[in-house]
């Protein structure tokens, strides 16, 4: 089970054994790095290298010494897990707090950063009643009342894709583990900056990716988004999906990252 030391976090990952190019992705909020399996799965038989980790506070990477941490943090993690594969660059991405460390990766390591693939994911910062509604939730969750219903709640919202099959593993892992320690992961959320106005900074080929029936990423604000880095082209809709579709749609979504790949090959090749 590997592992890569980032200030004093030990990250959990898992790395592909092909020798193309790198595809580094990082999950989703209360998901961990196995919700992009079918994605895996769906790209297999390529020359892609997937690596996937956890966050802090997600799967099996914890927080430290200390718990304070923010997304310009993750961003620094993701680049210790490719310092431990010796890999120098790679294409980054991942479904939404995944996208914002993408982003924040591209800023902080340029030279590093080949690709972005952006699913499920924005620029911005929380609104105040996104900070409200969000501090609400986390204290109901976070607290001793019944979590079963709340989750049963929150899955659809999360990954969508209308398939209940889809959101009972991820149910069973939040109502078995312990609530409580997702909070700080929570205030990093909660508390992120806005990089809206940086991503003219970017300049490497980017995907930007959402679900049909994503009422997270909205459509105004994957375009918003698409339309302040200077090579993303236009916003790709994934039909029925919703905001986890990188784990109900693999197929969609592979083939939109497969068609990133080869972007970036083209402008590596120029």
């Amino acid at each position: 089970m590997p592992f890569a030391h980032s200030d004093s976090v030990d990250i959990h990952f898992r790395t592909g054994d092909v020798g193309g190019p790198t595809l580094l992705l990082a999950h989703g909020f209360l998901l961990d790095e196995s919700m992009f399996d079918p994605l895996r799965s769906v790209l297999a038989h390529t020359d892609i290298n997937i690596v996937t980790w956890d966050a802090r506070g997600h799967g099996r990477t914890g927080y430290g010494a200390d718990p304070r941490f923010d997304y310009w943090d993750l961003a620094e993690d993701g680049l210790r897990v490719l310092d431990s594969l010796g890999i120098e660059s790679a294409i980054v991405g991942g479904m939404s707090q995944g996208g914002y460390v993408a982003l924040r990766m591209a800023l902080l390591a340029p030279q590093r950063v080949t690709g972005l693939a952006l699913l499920d994911t924005e620029a911005g910062a929380c609104t105040r009643a996104d900070e409200t509604y969000y501090e609400d939730f986390f204290d109901t969750w976070c607290g001793t009342g019944e979590l079963a219903s709340l989750a049963e709640t929150l899955a659809p919202q999360l990954i969508g894709g209308g398939d209940p099959r889809a959101w009972q593993p991820w149910i069973d892992r939040w109502v078995a583990g312990d609530r409580r320690t997702i909070r700080p992961a929570a205030d990093c959320l909660i508390g992120r900056d806005c990089v809206l106005g940086r991503l003219g900074e970017i300049t490497a080929p980017a995907l930007v990716l959402r679900g049909e029936h994503d009422h997270n990423s909205t459509a105004d604000k994957c375009a918003h988004l698409a339309a302040g880095l200077r090579d993303a082209g236009a916003v790709v809709t994934v039909t029925g999906g919703g905001h986890g579709c990188a784990l109900t749609h693999p197929e969609q979504v592979g083939a939109a990252v497969k068609g990133l790949v080869a972007r970036c090959a083209e402008r590596a090749a120029a």
